[in-house]
């Protein structure tokens, strides 16, 4: 990743075709193999059998230089392959035994679930634990954050920094924020983000909310295709960057309630089976009280288990440390303050139901 892979080093091109991508945002190999002829026979105005050339070409340039895998390989090759795949620890022993070891390099992480079921949360705690060292289950990388819908809190960042003992204005500084304000700007975002990535050495890519704006913007079943097809669009690039650039992508999803169900649970992700069969790992976040559970959805090797989490202080963190546990110490303490049994109460001699006479008057029989 470290080697520039310029276009003017691929066979065939020269100076014209180098300004016409150049002009469309495309500026190095690698962004040709994310982009795709399709792609990029509309954005530049080429033939459709020169883009294709140009692709392949590249893709086979990156292949010999084993910056890509080779278009065919070994079972055995492509497992020693995946040991060498980054993973980024969440912190927590409930989300690391969820994701194997934590969140994957050149893989789609989906998070979907109802408001307040802590996805935002989530993506601010893996903003902080990617920057730390690899001994400590980080990637010592940088984050792109692409905030949809005005979530992002540098506060919550300050307190997960000096929670797991980081330098909060380091840690602020190596978060890459962009705010899209449409869904047209929100993919744009993401097409120029190559050059950042390469500069900035991003390892993680956040999209809070991945789909929200194109919620927003195409209503109605008219718009349904027209959504979709720019929806594939974003989630097929992003998950391509996760993959070129070695580096992991978490995209946040609402959801809807759906009316044909009458027993379970009605909640459905939005976005339909085009998000779903782009995301490599599916993780659906719901509430419990003050607890969260959070379940595997899909993934290609993980098994369907659920795993119960919390937030706090720390951003996600396990039932223990968000002090679940000593919640409970003030209701046992409660439990002792019980009224004096009746050996403890003072006995007093003589009925107690009648009043006392008044002071200075005598009783008849004694008089």
């Amino acid at each position: 990743m470290d080697v520039e892979y310029k276009l003017e080093d691929l066979e065939g091109v020269g100076p014209v075709t180098t300004k016409k991508l150049a002009d469309a945002g495309i500026n190095s190999i690698m962004d040709l193999i994310v982009r795709g002829p399709v792609e990029i026979t509309e954005i530049t105005g080429m033939d459709r059998d020169t883009a294709e050339k140009i692709v392949n070409k590249s893709r086979i340039q990156l292949a010999e230089a084993g910056v890509i895998a080779q278009s065919f390989e070994s079972a055995s090759d492509i497992y020693k392959r995946r040991q060498d795949i980054g993973k980024i620890s969440t912190g927590t022993n409930c989300f690391d035994t969820l994701f194997d070891g934590g969140i994957e390099t050149q893989a789609l992480t989906e998070v979907y679930g109802e408001f307040g079921c802590g996805k935002t949360q989530f993506c601010h705690t893996m903003c902080v634990m990617v920057q730390k060292s690899r001994e400590e289950g980080g990637l010592e990388g940088k984050v792109l954050y692409i905030d949809t819908e005005n979530t992002f809190r540098p506060e919550r960042i300050v307190t997960i920094a000096k929670i797991h003992g980081m330098d909060p204005e380091t840690v602020l500084d190596n978060i890459i924020v962009a705010r899209a304000y449409n869904s047209a700007h929100q993919t744009l975002i993401l097409e120029e983000s190559s050059s950042i990535i390469k500069k900035d050495n991003i390892k993680l890519i956040v999209a809070d909310s991945a789909v929200g704006l194109f919620r927003a913007e195409y209503l109605g079943r008219g718009t349904l295709a027209a959504r979709q097809q720019k929806l594939n669009h974003f989630v097929h690039l992003l998950s391509r960057i996760a993959e070129t650039y070695n580096c992991a992508a978490i995209a946040t999803n609402q959801v809807m309630a759906a009316p044909d169900v009458f027993f379970g649970d009605p909640t459905r992700p939005i976005g339909g089976n085009v998000v779903a069969h782009t995301s490599t790992y599916r993780v659906y976040f719901k509430k419990s009280g003050k607890k969260r559970i959070a379940r595997m959805v899909d993934s290609p090797h993980h098994p369907e288990t659920e795993v119960i989490f919390a937030l706090s202080d720390a951003g996600v963190s396990d039932l223990d440390e968000a002090g679940t546990k000593k919640a409970k110490k003030p209701k046992a303490a409660a439990k002792k303050t019980k009224t004096p049994e009746p050996k403890d109460v003072p006995q007093v001699e003589g009925p107690t139901d009648e009043p006392a006479p008044p002071a200075g008057v005598s009783d008849e029989k004694s008089a």
